[in-house]
């Protein structure tokens, strides 16, 4: 069925409601919860670390959230709407990042003080990877070539750490070797943003090839599970890490692969790996008794380790909400229009904060809420607003 087809069997009144939603939650309510109160016009940078009501909880600095933000505000100039403050804003953050949050090797920290001064340092690229994409958004916003030239080179970077050609010193000790699916997740979407913003030769060759590792090492369609970490060899690693899925990040995955499938021509094999991959996860994430997406389940199972094994998360129901949605657009499948409307519904009943605006990030099993934060060193603004605007730009393609 070619793409006209599918189109002919959607409910355009339904999406044309969910474009004006996630437009409207967008502009007049996640995006002003946090801008411009949380600029810190002091040092520079973002205050992120806010309780429901925008209150600051802690003037410290999450280096990924720093990162995420600068891309956040730099794309909002690109692609809604070319305002003056979003552009003032995305450089404090561009600025921030580049004169405080790298260390005298280059690599970068993942949480420093208000002032920028260190505290931590984690054992992956993952701050460089959000970086990359902030400085490639905000390079397409000023059109300076040296911000561009600085993107591609920590894109570089990061394909080094991923293909092992630059070492991080281990967490384990090697006893029994494994890989996570995190790493080529985000390198496709890294690779995917620096395409769509600056350009550079390596992308499509780097997506393609993470694909495959996703593809060959982490699908299992034997016992329909996408495993979240593996052998060396893509085993099975029968322990309670190796078995611990994470059904949020590999529907994040999904949707991924669905979006490099929409931009290569609606490619057939991708659109059915990415559905393949929503379809194993849901069935295994989506709680039947209470709703939402749970946060860790077991391959086989058997009890999970992590307390907060059966919580609701905010990020992955925004993760759920895009690869539903991109399912039906690219399939016409009434399934997925249904899984959208049910993990949407949930989703804005149970996290959004009516009073004040956003999402609260953490439930309990049943929908109540289990503390009141909406801003950390995990949590601020991106799952969210990604999810919104990414939602919004998608659907008014279809025009």
């Amino acid at each position: 069925m070619n793409l006209t087809e599918i189109e002919k069997k959607l409910d355009t009144s339904y999406l044309d409601q969910m474009e004006k939603f996630y437009q409207n939650q967008l502009l007049n309510d996640t995006v002003p919860f946090w801008f411009p109160k949380s600029i810190d016009c002091t040092y520079g940078g973002y205050l992120l670390m806010r309780d429901h009501d925008g209150t600051l909880i802690d003037s410290d600095k999450a280096v990924w959230i720093q990162g995420r933000a600068c891309w956040l505000l730099s794309t909002l100039y690109n692609t809604v709407e070319a305002r003056d403050e979003w552009l003032v804003w995305a450089r404090s953050g561009y600025e921030f990042l580049k004169k405080h949050c790298f260390d005298s090797n280059g690599k970068m920290y993942f949480h420093v003080d208000q002032q920028g001064r260190p505290i931590r340092m984690r054992r992956y690229f993952f701050s460089e990877t959000f970086a990359a994409i902030a400085f490639a958004a905000f390079a397409k916003a000023t059109g300076d070539q040296d911000i561009a030239a600085e993107a591609r080179f920590l894109f570089g970077e990061c394909l080094a750490y991923a293909n092992g050609e630059k070492l991080i010193e281990p967490k384990y000790e090697p006893t029994r070797p494994m890989k996570g699916i995190g790493v080529p997740m985000i390198m496709i979407n890294t690779a995917q943003q620096i395409r769509e913003t600056i350009g550079d030769p390596r992308c499509d060759q780097a997506i393609t090839d993470f694909i495959a590792q996703i593809q060959g090492d982490f699908v299992k369609d034997d016992i329909q599970c996408v495993m979240e970490q593996v052998g060396a060899a893509g085993e099975i690693i029968d322990h309670i890490d190796g078995r611990t899925l994470n059904p949020g990040h590999a529907i994040e995955g999904a949707w991924f692969i669905l979006h490099e499938a929409r931009h290569r021509d609606n490619d057939p094999d991708l659109i059915n790996l990415g559905c393949r991959m929503l379809d194993y996860m849901w069935e295994r994430g989506w709680d039947k008794e209470y709703g939402g997406i749970l946060y860790f389940r077991d391959v086989y199972g058997k009890p999970v380790q992590e307390y907060w094994q059966d919580m609701k998360f905010w990020w992955p129901q925004n993760e759920a909400i895009i690869a539903t949605l991109l399912a039906y657009l690219l399939t016409g499948n009434e399934k997925y229009k249904k899984w959208h409307q049910q993990i949407h519904d949930y989703a804005y009943d149970h996290f959004h904060d009516k009073v004040n605006g956003e999402w609260f990030g953490y439930l309990h099993r049943d929908g109540t809420l289990a503390q009141t934060a909406k801003g950390n060193l995990f949590k601020g603004p991106f799952h969210l607003p990604r999810q919104e605007w990414y939602c919004m730009q998608i659907l008014k393609t279809l025009r």
